[in-house]
């Protein structure tokens, strides 16, 4: 079949399927799937019916967030990618993934959709995963339109992790792995829960979380980027007005003058930051964090653990940032908690000495703390 053959293909399917959208859409579900013969009408969490494939072998991720998750539960399924990953990543995935076409990101400002790879890739369904916003169902109406090929959204903030990996296993036929994964995000869920509630309001520690060369690009309260923080019991430091905060990777900028101003307990940076040389720059010296060597590197491989993208690196960044500011009450060895989830989620045999390198300038930091007291 000729490309302009498989593109006119591909629209006339869109155009039925909208017809057969307007002809089921009855009620605003979420994660419930009717099956009808070969297909199946999934209701997705941005309240749309969608006919999909029973057996779906063929899956195009709508963006970053969606390829990390789908990552961890289908990674032979995937046809494409929203972006390669880097080499220091690549160890956590199968080799197949440098034969991948990349498709960029699906929708919105940032859309850099290549559809002629996305075509010609053949995917049977697009999935988009993360966290709903205004116009979730229009976008994703809009991919399908596009491209002509079933497109869903299935929300995952923290609490809705589990449901979705549940929803993803129903879709993708990989049930018993989605089920070990949900086990695995509620046990977290329920740890951070039990922790947090035993600590006082009065006794939370505030916390910044900064990114860049600088440092200063922070992810401000409110942010889903910096949700974890919160999660665990403790307080964002860094806070903007509601209009101006900023949901992506990089946060929102502030200055010295600022962070003096919201003066926080701890510090939290992601790598290639300031990290390194933070101890002797006289211009962070006065701050309550860095008179208490309170200041830290985030782990950052294959994904940051707080967040950027906010996906399923955020479960881990829970046990990470609870044991790392509230080490009495999140108690446990981070290093086997590393591995464990490496293994579950990854398929990745995370040694000792890489779960111990990915924590030195934090978890083991603090140890070596208390060691000296």
């Amino acid at each position: 079949m000729t490309r302009s053959a498989k593109v006119k293909r591909n629209l006339a399917a869109a155009c039925a399927l909208c017809l057969l959208i307007a002809l089921l859409c009855t009620g605003c579900g979420g994660g419930d799937v009717v099956i009808e013969g070969e297909s199946t009408v999934y209701s997705d969490s941005s309240g749309r019916d969608v006919e999909i494939p029973v057996e779906v072998e063929r899956v195009a991720p709508s963006g970053a967030v969606a390829q990390m998750i789908l990552a961890t539960l289908v990674p032979e399924k995937l046809c494409g990618l929203a972006s390669t990953p880097g080499s220091t990543q690549m160890k956590y995935f199968p080799e197949s993934f440098l034969d991948l076409p990349t498709f960029g990101q699906l929708y919105g400002s940032k859309s850099t959709l290549n559809i002629e790879s996305l075509l010609t890739a053949d995917a049977q369904l697009i999935i988009d995963l993360g966290d709903k916003k205004n116009g979730h169902a229009a976008d994703m109406n809009t991919v399908q339109r596009q491209t002509g090929v079933p497109t869903i959204f299935i929300e995952t903030t923290l609490e809705k992790f589990p449901a979705a990996y549940r929803d993803l296993g129903k879709i993708l036929d990989k049930e018993e792995e989605a089920e070990e994964m949900a086990l695995f995000i509620e046990r977290t869920l329920a740890m951070a829960q039990e922790n947090r509630a035993k600590i006082p309001e009065e006794e939370r520690v505030s916390v910044m979380y900064g990114s860049g060369t600088s440092g200063l690009n922070c992810n401000a309260r409110g942010s889903v980027q910096a949700d974890v923080i919160e999660y665990i019991g403790a307080v964002n430091a860094v806070y903007v007005n509601i209009e101006e905060l900023s949901n992506s990777g990089g946060g929102n900028t502030i200055n010295m003058e600022q962070l003096y101003i919201f003066d926080p307990d701890y510090i939290i940076l992601t790598g290639g930051g300031p990290y390194a040389g933070l101890a002797e720059d006289s211009v962070w010296d006065d701050l309550t964090a860095v008179q208490a060597d309170h200041f830290y590197e985030i782990p950052m491989e294959p994904y940051n653990w707080m967040g950027n993208p906010p996906s399923i690196n955020r479960v881990l960044g829970i046990w990470w940032l609870g044991n790392l500011l509230y080490p009495e009450i999140y108690d446990y060895d981070m290093v086997e908690i590393a591995r464990e989830f490496y293994r579950l989620f990854y398929r990745y045999e995370l040694t000792v000495e890489e779960a111990e390198a990915m924590l030195a300038n934090s978890s083991l930091k603090v140890r070596q703390q208390q060691e000296q007291q």
